[in-house]
């Protein structure tokens, strides 16, 4: 099967010529002459999904898990983390059971979970409930990530006990993100020294940057080997922000969406885990006016990016797809070689989505 496309993103640069996918949902070939239209990318991946589609992932069984699953296929991200935000142990680790049992029902596929908190800076908690942050706590992180497919915890890395957890996480293969932190320049080295390699949306929620006090921004981004979180969408990020990020670390930016169960979703009143929002003009606020997440699509952010902030689209798409792949090697994301697992999205002129293929099978959008 022929995807009729006028060219293709591999392994990050842009290939002329028609995507041929093969009976057992594999890329056969890319380069392939023809005279299509659109443009063919891998299979998007977003690490930080708070829910989608009416599901909060806090308060989700298998089957509501299911549908928010159907819903961001449908939208292009075939693997993600549903990303529990900071609740009480019980809660999380019912969350995480939940996820488990459904990462074999279809849709979009789980990576595994992603726990953002609750060993979070009370200074910079967002939207989080500060009343149930926790100091960072060695016997605790066991029992999460005993509990089921932790692929990734967000933390703080200034509170004392934080690099503990660090070197635990890292021992047990699990992602470490510095995020909602008051970290300065040197408490964040510390971090990346024990292995964190990631920075949950920089810029957002954490100490920010100046020129004698660069914090946790200026430390992450004179580390090549950690890779940067980005909310590409207006009420996160300006611009002129985005396109810094952009070009101050190249091929180490992440788009995530940080997506509630709003997205896809109408204005109204919604629940993030314990916290109540609405949304109004599609961005969710709390009644204090504190941001929580976002409700835009990742293949919007990519959009935003490239349209608003002048990203080039191979950089943009690359964020989304071939960068957060890298944390997850042998998983068969985010790619789009001959050989490769045929998750594939084909786009038009205007980078909308045109069909999706799972496993070289186009879904319903």
């Amino acid at each position: 099967m022929r995807l009729g496309v006028a060219a293709a993103l591999v392994g990050g640069v842009y290939r002329r010529g028609d995507v041929e996918i093969d009976a057992g949902g594999r890329v056969a070939a890319v380069g392939v002459p023809g005279h299509g239209r659109g443009l063919a990318v891998p299979g998007l991946v977003d690490l930080q999904v708070n829910g989608f589609a009416g599901v909060d992932f806090l308060n989700a069984d298998a089957e509501a898990f299911a549908h928010a699953g159907a819903g961001l296929a449908r939208t292009g991200v075939l693997a993600y983390q549903p990303t529990l935000i900071t609740s009480r142990p019980e809660q999380t680790i019912a969350a995480i059971t939940a996820a488990d049992k459904a990462r074999m029902n279809g849709g979009a596929r789980i990576l595994g979970v992603h726990l953002e908190g609750p060993f979070l800076s009370p200074q910079r908690p967002g939207t989080h409930p500060v009343e149930l942050l926790r100091a960072p706590d060695v016997a605790l992180v066991r029992r999460l990530l005993a509990a089921g497919p932790v692929t990734q915890v967000t933390l703080a890395p200034e509170l004392s006990g934080a690099l503990e957890v660090v070197t635990e996480c890292v021992r047990a293969g699990v992602l470490v993100s510095c995020g909602h932190s008051n970290a300065t320049a040197a408490q964040a080295h510390a971090a990346f020294d024990r292995g964190a390699r990631l920075v949950t949306h920089l810029f957002d929620t954490m100490r920010p940057f100046t020129h004698r006090d660069p914090g946790i921004v200026g430390a992450a981004l004179t580390r090549d080997e950690v890779l940067l979180g980005l909310i590409a969408d207006p009420s996160h990020l300006a611009q002129e922000t985005i396109r810094l990020a952009f070009q101050a670390a190249p091929g180490r930016i992440v788009l995530v969406t940080d997506a509630l169960a709003a997205c896809g979703q109408p204005d109204g009143h919604y629940q993030l885990g314990e916290v109540e929002f609405d949304v109004v003009g599609g961005v969710a606020r709390r009644a204090d006016g504190t941001l929580v997440g976002s409700t835009i699509t990742l293949v919007d952010a990519v959009r935003h990016a490239c349209d608003a902030a002048g990203v080039g689209v191979e950089q943009a798409f690359d964020a989304a797809t071939r960068t957060p792949a890298r944390l997850f090697p042998g998983k068969d994301i985010g790619l789009l070689r001959p050989g490769d697992r045929a998750d594939v999205l084909v786009l038009d002129d205007e980078l909308s989505v045109r069909t999706v293929l799972q496993n070289g099978v186009p879904l319903d959008v």
